[in-house]
């Protein structure tokens, strides 16, 4: 598989498809969810610029430390000390993929609708909890170290998660008053399915095929754990 990607032979998704896969990564397991990258960070542009490095998010560090301000507080987490000396060092408390994680984007869609109703002991979760915007969720990324989400698989073929088709009463931001509907989308996205083409296309860009094995690394590769995964602020409780 590995010798067919660098021969692109396999599409990026493919690859990343089959890598989870290995993994032991399944849609029949929540807690085991296939796991993919937040591969832009230009959320707010009229138009999406493919040819341009700057829209692309760096790949070669963990989602908690692509905005180079956080490292510091990641950092701090890590030296620690506990004073029982039970626990592990770690850089963030919570994990790139979760069970939760997956409900939170799929809340739109059946059964993930349920199992988020059951998980919130049968109703829905505040308002300013969903999810509810795209660009937010990326910014929320960048200002904090905390949610360390990355992508699933959806976010690349499925516009249909995107779209609250069942007209579920998801509430309202407490802020702005605004009703939880349908995601919002970059400026970029004029729909939707325009969002899932140019999100597929920009996966598949030359930038993304350069960097991806920099991203593998840290999520299937050398730096999951031990020194290298210490020094690149990559340990997860």
């Amino acid at each position: 598989v590995f010798q067919k990607w660098v021969n692109r032979e396999i599409s990026n998704f493919d690859y990343l498809i089959q890598l989870n896969t290995m993994a032991g990564r399944t849609y029949n397991d929540l807690a085991q969810y296939p796991v993919f990258p937040w591969i832009l960070r230009d959320y707010t542009s009229e138009e999406l610029d493919l040819n341009n490095p700057a829209v692309f998010r760096d790949l070669s560090k963990p989602i908690g430390v692509v905005n180079e301000k956080n490292a510091k507080t990641v950092k701090e987490k890590y030296n620690f000390e506990d004073p029982l000396g039970m626990i592990d060092k770690f850089h963030y408390g919570t994990h790139y993929s979760n069970a939760a994680g997956v409900m939170h984007y799929l809340i739109r869609v059946e059964p993930f609708t349920t199992l988020h109703i059951q998980l919130q002991s049968g109703r829905f979760d505040c308002a300013d909890r969903q999810f509810h915007s795209i660009p937010a969720t990326w910014q929320a990324l960048m200002d904090s170290p905390n949610d360390v989400k990355e992508l699933i698989p959806e976010f690349f073929f499925f516009p249909e998660f995107l779209e609250n088709q069942n007209g579920f009463n998801l509430g309202q931001l407490q802020m702005s008053k605004e009703v939880v509907n349908d995601v919002v989308l970059p400026k970029w996205a004029h729909s939707p399915e325009d969002f899932i083409y140019k999100h597929r296309k920009a996966l598949e860009s030359e930038y993304v095929s350069a960097h991806l094995h920099e991203w593998i690394d840290l999520i299937f590769g050398y730096k999951q754990r031990g020194p290298a995964a210490v020094e690149a602020l990559n340990v997860f409780y």
